[in-house]
């Protein structure tokens, strides 16, 4: 056996696989956050018990959606941890933060369907073991409303007309481990007319299912991290010496590491709170309480790993410790998990409706 796939068959064998999938694990969202700040404190952790995206949220969408045809051929293998996928929704063409200016194309013709256009930042593409894509388009001929006019398909890598045209750097890291971040092509591409998941037009609809669990993974996974950024903190606070007293004993040192003890305890707390929601009600009712910890858990996670490389020096931007990469990871969930301005709006909108009917019930 490979030494680098031990660990997987360890996790297999102790029953600590697919535990973010509730009909697999049986664990609600609550138990799972617990679990995912436990992972979320080794950059690999997660792949060892099949619970990285971009597969967990692709795994969700094919249990969720898929056809039974879809389930067999792609979820089973993925849920057995034999290939890996990536997820192609953002493109480097339009500002992505709207979806609906989404340019690649899907059009029907006879039993398939054919595809056209690029993405970019599909995490895992270039992954050897990476299999297929779920690729979301714009019927661009549709008369159906905005939010309406787009599909999700299963796209095989080895597909003709699909091109890995480069990776792209976070900050300079490439995130080699999980297989990286490209943008791809897609010139041509005809998939069979029984890859299109649930159904035309249903894109949106898809994506709303799959979002709203994701998200709370990466916001606890992300205080796992904040969790490490804090220890290193202390630990250096209490090593390093200036002007003739422990690091701790300055009072700006002691501050920080205070007040990052409260942000990683609200953030908890709140993440928590989006994840009981989305047990007791859904993920349609949970919507406010996720977009919040959407917006609060990286600025919170952000805040502790800056206030950590300021202890540590110049250090803590060097390969000594892992900061930098942490903070490079944890800045783009603010984009990549959409933008914090499209969550305080969501928050905004939904807070103005729970107000209005308070005060119509008042009335």
């Amino acid at each position: 056996m490979e030494l680098s796939f031990f660990p997987q068959e360890m996790a297999k064998v102790e029953g600590l696989w697919n535990l973010f999938l509730p009909a697999v694990s049986g664990l609600g969202q609550v138990d799972y956050a617990l679990i995912a700040e436990e992972t979320g404190k080794c950059f690999f952790a997660p792949e060892v018990f099949n619970c990285h995206a971009p597969d967990t949220g692709n795994m969700e969408v094919l249990h969720m959606y898929g056809s039974e045809d879809q389930k067999k051929q792609w979820l089973e293998p993925l849920l057995e941890g034999k290939i890996s996928s990536c997820f192609c929704m953002t493109e480097p063409d339009v500002a992505s933060s709207d979806a609906t200016n989404m340019e690649c194309s899907i059009q029907r013709d006879g039993d398939r369907y054919i595809i056209n256009g690029k993405k970019w930042w599909s995490s895992g593409a270039g992954n050897p073991n990476c299999k297929f894509a779920i690729v979301m388009a714009k019927d661009k001929n549709s008369s159906a409303s905005r939010y309406k006019q787009h599909s999700m398909i299963i796209v095989p890598m080895d597909t003709p007309g699909v091109k890995l045209i480069r990776p792209l750097s976070v900050f300079g890291y490439f995130d080699y481990f999980h297989g990286g971040h490209f943008e791809v092509h897609f010139d041509n591409v005809q998939v069979p007319v029984s890859h299109l998941i649930l159904g035309e037009g249903r894109g949106f609809e898809i994506a709303q299912g799959r979002l709203g669990p994701g998200r709370i993974h990466h916001c606890m996974r992300s205080i796992g991290a904040a969790e490490m950024a804090l220890q290193i903190l202390c630990e250096r606070s209490a090593q390093r010496m200036t002007f003739g007293k422990k690091l701790y004993r300055h009072e700006v040192v002691a501050h920080w590491i205070a007040e990052c003890r409260i942000a990683i305890e609200q953030a908890r707390l709140l993440t928590l709170k989006a994840a009981s929601c989305i047990d007791t009600m859904g993920n349609r009712a949970a919507r406010k309480e996720v977009s919040m910890i959407k917006v609060a858990a990286p600025r919170a996670v952000l805040k502790v790993i800056d206030c950590a490389i300021q202890v540590c020096g110049g250090a803590g931007f060097s390969e000594d410790f892992p900061l930098a990469q942490m903070f490079a990871y944890i800045r783009t969930l603010r984009v990549a998990d959409g933008p914090d301005e499209v969550h305080l709006s969501t928050i905004a909108k939904l807070e103005l409706l729970d107000q209005a009917k308070l005060l119509t019930a008042h009335l």
